[in-house]
């Protein structure tokens, strides 16, 4: 949510307390007062802000802690202590004028967790009160992540479901002269507060400030029937401005937007602030704790104070540290420019780190949430880099997904004393861990597959893979194999094909001597329609930097060129089509009641095994696979972000 509305006024004063003298006398009056108040520097009647530090968060724990953890120790127990009701109520009120991104898991885990550990309900509402920037693709994409991270509302409402109310409780704020219709300009409204920031000048009243409740009221039926125009006037609730705090120096409660809305359609021409709207909303909905980031703490006085005016339920408000990620964007208006400008393939681009691009990118729901239960909660900014994300997503996969041989460049192994036509089913489990994933067979052929990197042309004492005259053992394969030659293009340069022999003893015997390593290979056999070829897609970081906003000349400056790799001949064994039926891996979260073999391409993960962690891409179409890595195997060496 959006503090301040870029569509609404600045926020103006409040009236002294009323007199009977004549309207002139009482402003000269009303003009000393917040003279004297300004220059005394009044205390503000609301807490402290909590000043924007960095909290320092520890590395990912070595085991697995309590999934409920954030709300069974600190602030988050410290809340429901403070005001232990009987039926927690909380809500999750998104704007739906963008895609939700990682900070939002945060707000997601705790509001719907809050409200789930204390067996009380959530409600998703919608904050629909801009008909400027709203779209029904935001809607849907909103409630999908919700439903995704593994979470029900309780009800789906929107803030224009109170449009009618909302607009009775403004004019009976009008009529108790504690709101009034305003006809300054921006530029007029910043003067009155003080001037723009860094300026130190005096702030004084809105002439209109003292205009009769009734002429008020028929100005503000007048903004709503049509007379103005957008920003030719505004309601502004009449608070004080002598409070230290900006959030009661006479706030927007209406404004004049011209743009039909999409469920109330031509009905509204004016349109409640969300300052005028969410407390209230709130208190229609009988919300216990009203928990958001600290950026509203300001705004607590403000809530206290309208639901007070107004005569109505008062939830408690209270703020915790928003989440933020370094070495990114998370900025709607910086993420439209980068799908736009075609930096990335769209919104749900892996590389991003939009909720949607995180899982089409393979990341599970309950990784997220298991990041941010680890991270914990309190008042300060937690501000973390990239790699301790990944960190936590890696450790994650390791416990919940099988594994597969992937070879990034495959290169054919010949083995010249295999008959044409041999095959041996070779048994491999999903996981060498946990037997409940169970096991496949592969088939073993007189040519197989491996990673290039795994062959070199010049063996050397540090090498310990296939060389000319070099035994190397294949994953779970009887015996090992001993390069004889190779071929070579002489074009490129590259290795086209090593020969090998099988080193199984002909006496039958079964002893042999172990090698020293056993690496990852791929049979071919058309019979077992092996290997499966594949379009492989390493992600890196999006952007050079830590903090990208601060490279010359803006983000888009920042952007690496490398933070895609392509591997279009990748090669990935049989076992794939078994996990692809199995799915979803893990079953956690939104989630687990997915029917197997139904499920989304993103929750096809696995290992691939010395690589990283995969998915399958819904770019994948017919015979055509596509993976993207989810995370390495381990943090890269050197990676900065």
């Amino acid at each position: 949510m959006d503090q301040n509305d870029e569509t609404s006024p600045v926020a103006l004063p409040e009236r002294p307390k009323k007199d009977s003298d004549a309207p002139e006398a009482r402003s000269n009056r009303e003009k000393s007062k917040l003279e004297k108040a300004q220059k005394k520097s009044q205390a503000a009647k609301q807490p402290k802000p909590v000043p924007l530090k960095k909290e320092k968060v520890p590395n990912a724990p070595a085991v697995p802690i309590d999934p409920e953890s954030m709300f069974k120790e600190g602030f988050l127990k410290s809340v429901y202590n403070e005001k232990s009701s009987k039926r927690v109520v909380t809500r999750f009120p998104p704007e739906p004028n963008g895609f939700l991104h990682i900070g939002h898991s945060k707000a997601i885990a705790i509001n719907f967790g809050f409200a789930r550990y204390h067996h009380g309900v959530c409600y998703l509402r919608f904050d629909d009160t801009n008909p400027e920037a709203e779209e029904e693709k935001y809607f849907t994409a909103i409630e999908d992540m919700i439903q995704w991270l593994g979470f029900t509302p309780y009800k789906v409402t929107y803030s224009s479901d109170n449009f009618d109310k909302l607009y009775e409780l403004a004019e009976a704020l009008v009529r108790k002269d504690d709101a009034y219709v305003c006809h300054c300009t921006d530029t007029e409204i910043k003067l009155q507060k003080g001037g723009e920031k860094g300026t130190a000048g005096p702030r004084y009243a809105c002439p209109h400030r003292d205009r009769p409740p009734e002429e008020s009221l028929a100005e503000f039926r007048a903004m709503r029937n049509g007379k103005y125009k957008p920003r030719e006037a505004f309601l502004r609730m009449k608070q004080d401005l002598t409070d230290g705090n900006p959030q009661m120096w006479d706030l927007a409660a209406y404004r004049i937007l011209e743009k039909p809305h999409h469920r109330t359609g031509h009905k509204w021409r004016i349109y409640p602030t969300y300052d005028f709207t969410h407390c209230l909303c709130d208190s229609f909905e009988d919300i216990s704790h009203s928990l958001c980031t600290t950026e509203f703490q300001l705004s607590r006085v403000s809530y206290e104070w309208l639901c007070d005016a107004v005569e109505v339920y008062k939830p408690m408000q209270r703020e915790y540290g928003r989440l933020n990620l370094t070495g990114t964007v998370l900025s709607k208006r910086k993420l439209l420019k980068l799908v736009e400008d075609h930096h990335v393939r769209g919104w749900d681009d892996p590389r991003l780190y939009t909720l949607i691009g995180l899982r089409r990118r393979g990341v599970p729901p309950g990784a997220i949430l298991s990041f941010v239960n680890e991270l914990g909660v309190s008042t300060a900014l937690t501000s973390i880099q990239i790699v301790r994300f990944e960190q936590s997503v890696r450790r994650y996969l390791e416990q919940t997904v099988p594994r597969l041989m992937l070879l990034l460049d495959p290169i054919p192994v010949i083995i010249d004393n295999l008959p044409d036509d041999y095959v041996e089913d070779i048994e491999l489990p999903f996981s060498p861990k946990d037997p409940s994933f169970g096991n496949h067979t592969v088939p073993f052929s007189k040519t197989v597959f491996i990673d290039r990197v795994d062959f070199r042309e010049v063996d050397s004492k540090d090498f310990f893979r296939l060389a000319p005259g070099k035994s190397v053992g294949l994953l779970k394969v009887p015996f090992p194999i001993k390069a004889t030659s190779f071929e070579k293009d002489e074009a490129s340069g590259l290795v086209t094909a090593v020969h090998a022999d099988y080193e199984k003893p002909e006496d039958g015997s079964t002893s042999f001597k172990k090698p020293k390593t056993y690496i990852q290979w791929v049979g071919s056999s058309p019979a077992h329609s092996s290997p499966i070829n594949a379009e492989v897609r390493i992600f890196n970081p999006l952007f050079k930097s830590e903090n990208p906003d601060a490279a010359e000349g803006g983000y888009l400056n920042d952007i690496n060129a490398a933070s895609e790799e392509i591997h279009p001949n990748a090669m990935i064994e049989i076992g794939l089509e078994e996990i692809r039926k199995r799915a979803p891996w893990p079953e956690e979260e939104g989630e687990k009641d997915v029917k197997k073999g139904e499920a989304g391409w993103e929750t096809v993960r696995f290992q691939g095994m010395r690589v990283g962690y995969f998915c399958m891409d819904r770019d994948c179409d017919g015979d055509k696979v596509v993976l993207n890595r989810i995370v390495s195997l381990k943090e890269d060496a050197g990676k900065g972000s």
